[in-house]
């Protein structure tokens, strides 16, 4: 079965994942994970197993936005390679916008996706410069 992964249905699913994040809701943010999943970094990787796992890492998120006065994360789809009929490496540019509207240059991160009929998850983070 060939997922889809247009870019329509990938900058949607980047949408509602950017509101989880900037909202808090770890329910949401666990809910665009495959599981078992991978955040990989310079220094540090760790991976989580359960949606409490994935929720439990994502606590401390929403308070950071908050203090840096954060309201909305906006992915920038800078390239999408699809891998296989269900895997896609999506490189995105997080643009963040404080509370006055200010747009803020983000982070970069490479996302591998795993997709199905019930659309892509996320199963490993990679930051990137």
């Amino acid at each position: 079965m060939q997922a889809s992964t247009s870019l329509a249905d990938l900058t949607e699913f980047f949408d509602r994942y950017g509101a989880a994040l900037t909202t808090g809701d770890v329910a949401a943010v666990a809910g665009c994970y495959a599981l078992p999943g991978m955040v990989v970094a310079d220094s540090y990787s760790f991976t989580f197993a359960s949606p409490a796992a994935v929720a439990l890492s994502f606590l401390g998120a929403a308070p950071a936005y908050r203090e840096q006065q954060i309201v909305a994360a906006h992915a920038q789809l800078l390239d999408v390679q699809q891998l296989s009929p269900a895997l896609t490496i999506v490189a995105v540019e997080w643009e963040y916008l404080d509370a006055s509207g200010n747009a803020l240059t983000g982070d970069r991160y490479r996302y591998v996706l795993r997709s199905d009929a019930g659309g892509p998850r996320i199963t490993t983070v990679i930051a990137t410069d």
